[in-house]
């Protein structure tokens, strides 16, 4: 697709605290929002009428069924109907498919069609309190076009949850990770915090530390939580942050860079949590300092991997 063909996949775009954005409408009407996706969760965009699309039988609603792309069998999402819109015969026809990673799992998005890629500062992403009432909330932040028109970002992770469950994290083995484990003081009688503004990852990560009897408190973005710790009286105290890289105000990559570039906070461990599992992204995250990485599907192993962050610091400072 020509509008992803110029696209700059370089991630020190999130060291700037930058994003690039693919636009796209999910009907034709002139009325009808804007909607966004990152750049770097997209393949490409494909016309739906040059792809067979198979039927599966018993499946979610929004699951309209499978295309084969290069050899591999991706399933088809209906991103209008998600919304509260239907597609007729004619404009479904004429519609186009974007392809997706999200969380190492490839997935097409039904849209009407792709109208451009912007790049946009972070805090130019909003995220206002009406989009967090309830827990049915798709939108999770928006930012305007140049022409002040409203466009809205969704909680893709939401819909993923939604049609397949499979793609997310397994609450149920938190427990079993945990096994065999000795929880380290300062991690039983701290705080972790994190920077999280997905709705649906925040519940993941609710439960995965009240299984294990651990406290935590969530921010809803990376200015949030930078906040609270510029103003925290004892920063050492902390025991971890957990921050996905994806947030209105301020990136997770921003998080890391601020935080290890602080005397009082660069011993924390800090571990990202993220569905931009690219290599690209690891890397990044490791060369501004990050701790440890690790994909949303993967949170049950989340609370492992933090106390081996820990035991490493410690071992450090011993040594």
């Amino acid at each position: 697709m020509s509008i992803l063909a110029h696209v700059d996949a370089a991630t020190n775009l999130a060291k700037n605290n930058e994003v690039q954005l693919l636009i796209f409408k999910i009907d034709s009407a002139a009325t009808s929002p804007y909607y966004a996706i990152n750049v770097f969760k997209t393949r490409e965009v494909v016309e739906a009428k040059h792809h067979h699309l198979t039927m599966l039988p018993s499946v979610h609603q929004l699951l309209e069924g499978t295309i084969v792309l290069r050899g591999l069998q991706i399933p088809i999402l209906n991103l209008p109907r998600w919304l509260g819109s239907e597609l007729d015969n004619e404009h479904k026809k004429n519609s186009n498919l974007l392809i997706c990673d999200f969380n190492g799992i490839t997935i097409g998005l039904r849209i009407m069609f792709a109208y451009r890629v912007i790049k946009k500062n972070w805090n130019e992403m909003h995220a206002p309190d009406s989009y967090r009432l309830g827990e049915e909330g798709l939108v999770i932040n928006d930012t305007r076009l140049d022409d002040g028109s409203l466009c809205l970002v969704l909680d893709y992770e939401k819909l993923l949850a939604d049609v397949i469950p499979q793609a997310m994290v397994n609450i149920h083995e938190s427990g079993n990770a945990l096994a065999n484990l000795v929880i380290p003081d300062k991690l039983k009688h701290g705080t972790v915090l994190i920077a999280e503004d997905s709705r649906t990852a925040q519940h993941h990560l609710r439960q995965i530390f009240t299984q294990a009897k651990l406290a935590y408190q969530i921010f809803n973005n990376g200015k949030d939580l930078i906040d609270y710790i510029n103003s925290h009286p004892n920063p050492s105290s902390i025991p971890a942050i957990i921050t996905d890289i994806e947030m209105p105000e301020m990136s997770g990559f921003t998080v890391v860079r601020l935080l290890k570039a602080n005397a009082s906070t660069k011993s924390i461990p800090i571990i990202v949590n993220s569905s931009m599992t690219g290599e690209n992204n690891k890397r990044e995250a490791a060369g501004l300092g990050a701790d440890g990485f690790i994909d949303k599907t993967k949170s049950e192993n989340i609370i492992p991997l933090i106390i081996e962050k820990m035991e490493s610091a410690l071992q450090l400072q011993l040594a």
